[in-house]
C-alpha cells in the first residue's frame, strides 16, 4: 500500500510528465531529421547522377546515331574508356527494343532490360521521353536507386541510359545516425529523469511539508508552522498556510472560551436546563437540573426523555412538547414529591433556522411558593391579630356611646378591657415594625461587651413576680457573681431572654420548675432554659420560628402573645452570630438553648 502511494505521489507524476514531453519531442525531431536526411542524401544521389551524365555530354554523344544497336561496340568502348573507372554506379545502355546493349557490368550485355530493370523508367523515359526515377532492391536484396535518361528527343528518341546506384552507404548512414539519436534520446531521458526529479522535489517537499502540518492540524495541533523557501506559488501557498494557521488557532481559541464560557454558565446556572433533539434523545442535562430532579445516571445523555422524564410530569412527554412548541414554547408548573417546579420550552434552530431541538428549562419554586404561601398566611395572620382587638374595641365603644357611661363601674371596666387591646395592638406593630427592620437591615445596633450574666439576672428579675404569681420555682443554677462577657446590643439580647422566660413561664402550669443556666462551652456562650410545662409535638418544632404560628393558637391569644417573639428573638441572635435551639416533648416540656458568640480575649476571664 505504502508503496502504490509512493509510486502515485505528484513528484513521479512531475517526473513521467517531463519524460514523456522529452521522449515525444525527441522522437519527433530524430524521426523528422532522419526523414530529412534520407531525403536530402537521395535527392543529393539524384541530382549528382543527372548533373554528371548531363554535364559529360553523354546524351547528346548517343544521339549523333541513327541505331544504338548498330554501334553498340563503339558505344562500350565509350563506357569503359571514360566512365567505367571513375563512375562508381552502374550504367547501361538500353535501346528501343529493351535490350542492353553496353553496360559498364558485363555481365547484363545483350540481356532484355524488362527482365533486369525498371519497366515503368524505361517506358517514360523512351516513350514519353522524360527523366525518370525510382529507389528499389535489386535481386540481391541492395537497396537501388534507378534513374532513366532518354537519348533523343520527341519522336526521335532512340534509346535510354540506365543508372543503377548503390544506396547501401546511404542506408547505412541513415541507420548509424538512427543509433546515434537513440543513444542521444536515452542519454536526454535520463538526464531528464534526474532534473525531473529533483525539479519535482522541489515542489512535492514543501507540498509535502504542508500535508504532514495539515495532517497534525488535523490532529489538534495548532503549533505547526510551515517554512516559506520561496517566493513563487509554492512559496505564497506556505505564506497562506501559516496565515490560515494562525486565523484557525484565533478562531478555535475563541470558540473554546466560548464554549468554556457556556459550559461554566450551563454548571452553574441555579436553573436546571435539558436539551433535547426532535427524536427525543438527550443531548445535554446540566447539574442543576439533575441535582433537581434527583438524576444519577452518568448516561443521561444517551437515553430518550420519555424514558427518563415522562414519570417527572407528562409535560415532558415529547409529543407534548412538540406540539406547544408549535405555538411558540410552553411554560407549565409541576409538583414532584415535596418539591414544585416552573418549566419553560421552546424550540431552537441551527445556522439554517431548521428546527433541531427543544431546550427545556427547570426552576425549582418550592421556596418562592413557601414564600408566597408565607406572605398569604402572614396578611392573613396580621389582619386576624388587628380584627380581634379591633372588633372588641369598637363593640366596647359602641356600648359605651349607647349610654353606658353612666355605669362608671361598667365605664370604667370597657375602658379597661379597650386600653388592654390597643395595648395588643401597639405590641403588633411595634414588633411587625421591628421585624421590617430587621428584614431590611434597617435596625440599629449598639453593640458592646457585656456580661451575659448580668443580663440573664436582671430578666430574671423581671419574671420573677410573673413566676411566683403562677407560684412557678425559676432554679438559677449558674453562679451568678461569674462573668461570661460577649460582644452583643444589650437592650435586644436582653429582649430575646425576656422572650425565652416569658414563653417558659407561659407554657409551664402553676406551681412548674424552670431551670436557668448559663456557661462556656468551646468558645461559646449558652444559656438553657428547660421548663417541665406542656410542650409540644416533635412535627411541630421547625415551624415554630415561623411568623404569628402558635401550637395552641385559642391559648395563645388568651396570655396575650402576638405569635413573633419568637422570630424576632431568632433574627437578632443570627444578627449576633448566634443560634436559638428547641427540644420539646409533648407534655414533658420545652429545652431552649440559647448560643452567642464569646467576646474576644475578655470572654475568657470571670468577672469577680
Amino acid at each position: 500500500m505504502l508503496g502504490t502511494k509512493k509510486w502515485n505521489s505528484i513528484r513521479w507524476r512531475i517526473v513521467l510528465i517531463y519524460f514523456l514531453l522529452v521522449f515525444i519531442a525527441m522522437t519527433i525531431v530524430s524521426v523528422f531529421i532522419v526523414n530529412q536526411l534520407e531525403v536530402y542524401q537521395l535527392n543529393s544521389i539524384r541530382d549528382n547522377l543527372t548533373k554528371t551524365v548531363k554535364d559529360s555530354g553523354l546524351l547528346t554523344s548517343f544521339e549523333v546515331y541513327d541505331d544504338l544497336t548498330s554501334h553498340s561496340k563503339e558505344i562500350q568502348n565509350t563506357l569503359d574508356q571514360g566512365w567505367k573507372n571513375s563512375f562508381q554506379e552502374e550504367m547501361s545502355i538500353v535501346d528501343t527494343n529493351f535490350t542492353i546493349i553496353a553496360s559498364t557490368n558485363k555481365n547484363i550485355i545483350g540481356k532484355n532490360a524488362t527482365e533486369l530493370l525498371n519497366t515503368t523508367l524505361l517506358t517514360t523515359a523512351m516513350i514519353g521521353g522524360k527523366q525518370a526515377e525510382a529507389d528499389g532492391v535489386n535481386l540481391a536484396n541492395i537497396p537501388i536507386k534507378n534513374i532513366a535518361f532518354p537519348i533523343g528527343e520527341a519522336e526521335n528518341i532512340i534509346g535510354a541510359v540506365y543508372i543503377r546506384a548503390d544506396l547501401s552507404d546511404v542506408f547505412n548512414f541513415l541507420t548509424q545516425s538512427k543509433l546515434i539519436f537513440i543513444r542521444a534520446m536515452v542519454l536526454a531521458l535520463l538526464v531528464t529523469v534526474i532534473l525531473g526529479f529533483f525539479i519535482a522535489k522541489s515542489i512535492t517537499v514543501p507540498i509535502n511539508d504542508v500535508t504532514e502540518k495539515a495532517e497534525k492540524m488535523a490532529q489538534g495541533d495548532f503549533s505547526q508552522e510551515v517554512s516559506v523557501m520561496s517566493d513563487d506559488e509554492i512559496g505564497r501557498l506556505a505564506e497562506m498556510f501559516n496565515l490560515l494557521r494562525q486565523k484557525l488557532n484565533i478562531t478555535l481559541a475563541e470558540i473554546s472560551n466560548e464554549k468554556s464560557k457556556l459550559e461554566t454558565i450551563l454548571c452553574y446556572m441555579a436553573d436546571g436546563l435539558i436539551a433535547i433533539d426532535l427524536s427525543g434523545g438527550i443531548i445535554h442535562a446540566n447539574p442543576a437540573a439533575r441535582q433537581m430532579l434527583g438524576i444519577v445516571d452518568p448516561d443521561l445523555e444517551s437515553k430518550n426523555c420519555n424514558d427518563v422524564l415522562k414519570k417527572y410530569s407528562k409535560i415532558f412527554h415529547l409529543e407534548n412538547l412538540k406540539e406547544n412548541c408549535k405555538e411558540g414554547g410552553g411554560q407549565e408548573i409541576f409538583n414532584y414529591g415535596s418539591s414544585a417546579f416552573a418549566v419553560r420550552y421552546d424550540r431552537f434552530r441551527d445556522e439554517n433556522d431548521e428546527d433541531v431541538g427543544i431546550i427545556i428549562i427547570l426552576q425549582d419554586i418550592t421556596e418562592r411558593q413557601k414564600l408566597e404561601n408565607m406572605q398569604t398566611d402572614f396578611v392573613a395572620n396580621v389582619s386576624h391579630e388587628l380584627k380581634t382587638p379591633l372588633t372588641t374595641i369598637k363593640s366596647y365603644t359602641e356600648t359605651l356611646m349607647d349610654g353606658t357611661l353612666e355605669d362608671i363601674e361598667m365605664a370604667a371596666s370597657f375602658l379597661k378591657i379597650i386600653d388592654t387591646e390597643a395595648d395588643r395592638m401597639n405590641r403588633l406593630v411595634k414588633d411587625l415594625l421591628q421585624l421590617s427592620r430587621l428584614d431590611y437591615k434597617q435596625e440599629k445596633w449598639h453593640k458592646k461587651d457585656s456580661n451575659l450574666i448580668w443580663l440573664l439576672r436582671a430578666v430574671v428579675t423581671k419574671v420573677e413576680m410573673t413566676a411566683k404569681q403562677k407560684e412557678q420555682h425559676l432554679n438559677c443554677i449558674f453562679d451568678g457573681e461569674q462573668g461570661i462577657m460577649v460582644t452583643v446590643d444589650k437592650d435586644r439580647i436582653e429582649q430575646v431572654l425576656l422572650n425565652i422566660l416569658s414563653n417558659a413561664i407561659k407554657y409551664t402550669q402553676e406551681g412548674g420548675r424552670i431551670d436557668i443556666d448559663a456557661m462556656r462551652i468551646d468558645g461559646q456562650a449558652r444559656v438553657i432554659v428547660t421548663d417541665n410545662g406542656m410542650g409540644m409535638a416533635e412535627s411541630e418544632i421547625p415551624r415554630i420560628f415561623e411568623r404569628f404560628y402558635r401550637v395552641d393558637k385559642a391559648r395563645s391569644r388568651a396570655m396575650g402573645g402576638t405569635g413573633l417573639g419568637l422570630s424576632i428573638s431568632k433574627q437578632i441572635v443570627e444578627e449576633h452570630g448566634g443560634s436559638i435551639e428547641i427540644e420539646s416533648q409533648e407534655g414533658k416540656g420545652t429545652k431552649a438553648t440559647l448560643v452567642l458568640p464569646l467576646a474576644p480575649i475578655r470572654g475568657q476571664r470571670n468577672i469577680e
